[in-house]
Order: structure tokens, then C-alpha cells, then sequence
């Protein structure tokens, strides 16, 4: 079978193709051979531009356009070479060779890859699409639905609510206000994820440009690979490697996403109970259908898919978080393949921003079910009652209203009675009885 969205194994690229496709910018076998081109282009420029060789704006530009224009065409040659170097990497290379000919600069051509292993391609090649993934495609998303969850709470800033602690009936709260605890722990973690530097190893074969070193004793390699990767890759180098890159601030990255990724799990879970004790309803689609069995049914299908697939990019940012950073000595390859998997988790939690989105835009306020629960629940005005009679000065007042409430039915007419029943001045009754579940929201 020919792949498509019906045949393919993943759902990624099947069922969700919608909601993923446009990461393969980043994350497809094409989009890595076209960063590791533009790597080799801007290194074999940046050696011309120290005087190792002669190299005019007319070459550069050209050079430049290659991985500018860069093609699913060039990319399948470069897959047909490899297909007989068995080399991915080494295939690249004799890419940019052959494209050095067309030029007419075939003596230039030794440059291309010079003293490099392929680590020193790769290790820049990856930082660099998953920068540009996260910042192009990742953070607006997270901080587009942040922004749609302020303008919930915004809209809901004045909806008093039953709170639930334990599920047990609580102190009263705003519906605003527990959206804003999500928007305020999103916000935290995007602080934090935008600590994390990008980085990239650059340093030959073993890390100690052993290869440049003998050819060129006196020419400061460290300086030339940290402005290179400042400068030309937006990367920060790091300085003491082995063949590959430490992974540390990768798996920093998949950690703090692992966090966000968590709160929004949560985010989930609140608004299925909420739907689910009917504190929301939710918009209908002509055509649509909630149950094969029961006609009646508008399932919370939005948030469930969003939060299953939230578990699974966890699972996979786990591994490669605990995995990426650990090698044998000098190099193994096992981080080849596993790294070749970062762009599964981030389509994942695209399909479950997305999920989100849609579910948060079809929740219609069912106020009335909000105010009857808070008036079938007076005895959460208990809290209120005995720290007001505690400011007064009243004997046992927690233990007064304990034996009331504990375990009981009460409502506006048995906390009335018991205000009545205290022996307090009429102002502080009237103080008190002003309290009810539907005002005793705090600040």
C-alpha cells in the first residue's frame, strides 16, 4: 500500500495528519538532511570567510539559495546516495560536492566537511530545527491557548462556585479564578523553558578538533566554532564534549514540556468534571453524534483526546530525557535512532492543543446548576461563621459549628436558627447571617 492518511501505521500521519503536518517542517526525514545542508553551507562559508580559501558573493549567494531552496527533490538524491554510502551524513556531503562542480568551483570542494565528524553535523542540525520548532510552532501554541484561558477567566471573573476539596463540598470560589490558576502555572513554566539555552557540540571527531588542530596548529578553532554557532547557527557551543553533545539542555526541554504538559493533563481532568456535573454544556454540531447507543449524549470527547494524547508524549519525552543524555565513553549510536523520535511527542501535544482549543471554544455556562449546588451546600459558610465568632472572641466557636454541620443536611433556614440561637449582639447576628455560599467567595 501507498502511504497516505488511510494506510499509515501512525496516527500521527494518519487520523491526525490535520492536526500535524505542518511539523514536518522540522521533523521529517527531509526537513533534518535540509538542516544538516544548511549547517555544511554556512561552515564551508564561514572557512572562506577566515581566508582558508577564496570564496566571492557570487558563490556564497549560491551556496546559500541551495539550502534556501533546498528541495524534496535534493532530498531524495541525497537519500539515493546514502542508499549506497549507507551514510547519511557522508551523503550530504557529496550532495554539496556535485553541486560545487555545477558551479564551477570544483577545487573548493575538500572543503566541504573539512576536520568534521558527523556528530559535529547532526549536533547542530537538530538544536536547530527543534529551536525553530519550538519557537515557531510550540510556544505560540501554549501561549495562544494561555491566552484563550485568560479571556475564559476574564469572562467568568464575577461566576461564584462550589469549590471541591477531597471532592467534598468546599468553601465557595470563583470560576474565573480557577481558570487563572492554569493560565498563572502556564506562565511560570514558559518562564522557565525560555532559560534553557539551545546548544550544539562542534568539535571534531573527539570534541578536541583533533583533525583541524594538525592541519592548522596556530588558528583558534574554540573561537571560530563559538562564534560559528552563535553567529551563523544561533546556538550556544558547548565546550567540553565527547563525539556527540551532552543532551543535557535537550532533556531540559522535554522535562519542562513534561511539566506543561502535565498542567494541561490537569486543565483536562477539571473541565470533564465540571461538564460532568453539568457546570458546563456544551455547543451541538448538526450531524454529530455523542454515542452510538444513547441518542442523548454530548461526550467531553475534546478533553479526553487531549488528555491521552498528553500521556502519550510524557511516556516518550520520559525516555528520551532519561536516555539522550547517557552514552558509552566517547560515543554509541543508540541516541541515532532515539533522537530521530523528538518530533513524535511535540505532534502529540499538537493534536492535544488543538483537542483543547476546540473544547474550551464549545463550553456553553450552566449558571443556574452552579447556583442551585451552591444552595443545596450552606454548610460551607461554617468556615466563615466560626472565624468571624473567633475574631469576637466567642467560646469554641469551630467545635459550635462542627457539631451543626458535620455530616449533616443543612440550609439557609437551620444556619439562621443557629445564628439566633448564639448568644451575640443583633449587629454581629446581621453580620453574619449576611453570609451566604453565594458570597463567601473571598478575594
Amino acid at each position: 500500500m501507498q502511504l497516505s492518511p488511510l494506510t499509515a501505521i501512525s496516527p500521527i500521519d494518519g487520523r491526525y495528519n490535520k492536526a500535524t503536518s505542518q511539523l514536518a517542517e522540522y521533523f521529517s526525514e527531509y526537513a533534518l538532511i535540509k538542516y544538516r545542508v544548511k549547517v555544511e553551507v554556512e561552515y564551508f562559508i564561514a572557512l572562506g570567510e577566515k581566508k582558508f580559501f577564496k570564496i566571492d558573493a557570487k558563490l556564497k549567494n549560491s551556496l546559500r539559495k541551495i539550502a534556501d531552496e533546498f528541495s524534496e527533490a535534493d532530498a531524495q538524491q541525497i537519500k539515493n546516495t546514502e542508499a549506497i554510502t549507507n551514510h547519511d551524513v557522508k551523503a550530504v556531503e557529496y550532495f554539496l560536492k556535485e553541486r560545487l562542480d555545477t558551479l564551477g568551483s570544483s577545487s573548493l570542494k575538500e572543503w566541504i566537511h573539512f576536520g568534521l565528524t558527523s556528530q559535529d553535523i547532526n549536533n547542530t542540525a537538530v538544536p536547530m530545527l527543534w529551536k525553530d520548532a519550538v519557537e515557531f510552532e510550540y510556544l505560540p501554541a501554549v501561549i495562544n491557548l494561555q491566552n484563550n484561558l485568560y479571556k475564559l477567566a476574564q469572562q467568568w471573573k464575577a461566576i461564584p462556585m462550589l469549590a471541591r476539596t477531597h471532592g467534598q463540598a468546599a468553601s465557595p470560589t470563583i470560576l474565573g479564578k480557577e481558570i487563572m490558576v492554569f493560565v498563572e502555572r502556564l506562565e511560570n513554566q514558559i518562564q522557565l523553558f525560555s532559560y534553557i539555552p539551545f546548544s550544539g557540540k562542534f568539535g571534531g571527531a573527539t570534541g578536541n578538533f583533533n583533525a583541524h588542530h594538525v592541519a592548522y596548529p596556530k588558528f583558534d578553532w574554540v573561537k571560530f566554532a563559538n562564534e560559528f554557532l552563535e553567529n551563523k547557527l544561533g546556538l550556544q557551543r558547548q565546550q567540553y564534549t565527547t563525539q556527540i553533545e551532552h543532551y543535557d539542555n535537550l532533556a531540559a526541554h522535554f522535562d519542562a514540556i513534561k511539566r506543561i504538559n502535565t498542567i494541561l493533563t490537569d486543565l483536562c481532568r477539571d473541565m470533564w468534571s465540571y461538564i460532568s456535573t453539568d457546570y458546563f454544556k456544551q455547543l451541538t454540531k448538526k450531524g454529530e453524534i455523542g454515542s452510538s447507543a444513547m441518542p442523548h449524549k454530548v461526550n467531553p470527547i475534546d478533553f479526553e483526546n487531549a488528555e491521552g494524547n498528553l500521556g502519550l508524549a510524557n511516556a516518550i519525552l520520559e525516555h528520551l530525557s532519561a536516555k539522550l543524555p547517557i552514552s558509552r565513553l566517547q560515543r554509541d549510536l543508540t541516541d541515532s535512532t532515539v533522537l530521530r523520535n523528538i518530533g513524535v511527542p511535540m505532534a502529540h501535544i499538537a493534536i492535544s492543543i488543538k483537542s483543547l482549543e476546540k473544547g474550551l471554544g464549545k463550553l456553553i455556562l450552566n449558571e443556574p446548576k452552579l447556583k442551585v449546588d451552591l444552595e443545596n451546600n450552606w454548610a460551607v459558610v461554617a468556615e466563615a461563621l466560626q472565624t468571624i465568632l473567633r475574631r469576637e472572641n466567642y467560646p469554641a466557636p469551630y467545635e459550635a459549628l462542627k457539631e451543626l454541620t458535620r455530616g449533616k443536611e443543612i440550609n439557609k433556614i437551620t444556619v439562621h436558627n443557629f445564628i439566633n440561637g448564639l448568644k451575640i449582639s443583633s449587629t454581629l447576628k446581621k453580620e453574619l447571617k449576611a453570609i451566604s455560599p453565594h458570597n463567601y467567595t473571598g478575594i
